[in-house]
């Protein structure tokens, strides 16, 4: 079992930065491809990045696309997400999700998932 926690959401001004974290339980964590999704209020959750366990291939939606980056850091098992240039439509519950084997966009395709962090981006 994996359990994921997440940090770093907050308040922030549009065209403002924020670094969410992620801490795994794991201590296979570097064998698990990472992603980050979020949800806004009467919406659908949406993939956001992922990050695979070996070579550390990366994958983003078009929305964030330029603007965000994951990361990893297996000696720490945590991964990172450095959102930049955040926008209002950014507004949205965080969450990190861990699962085996490749990337994947489909949150049904994840085993594990975090509590959340909430991210709002002010206008």
């Amino acid at each position: 079992q994996v359990q994921l926690v997440e940090s770093g959401g907050g308040l922030v001004q549009a065209g403002g930065s924020l670094r969410l974290s992620c801490a795994a339980s794991e201590r296979t964590f570097s064998s698990y491809v990472m992603g980050w999704f979020r949800q806004a209020p009467g919406k659908e959750r949406e993939f956001v990045a992922a990050i695979s366990s070996r070579f550390g291939r990366t994958y983003y939606a078009d929305a964030v696309k330029g603007r965000f980056t994951i990361s990893r850091d297996d000696a720490k098992n945590t991964v990172y997400l450095q959102s930049n240039s955040l926008k209002p439509e950014d507004t949205a519950v965080y969450y990190c999700a861990a699962r085996r084997t490749t990337i994947a966009t489909d949150p049904r395709l994840y085993d594990y998932w975090g509590q959340g962090t909430q991210v709002t981006v002010s206008s």
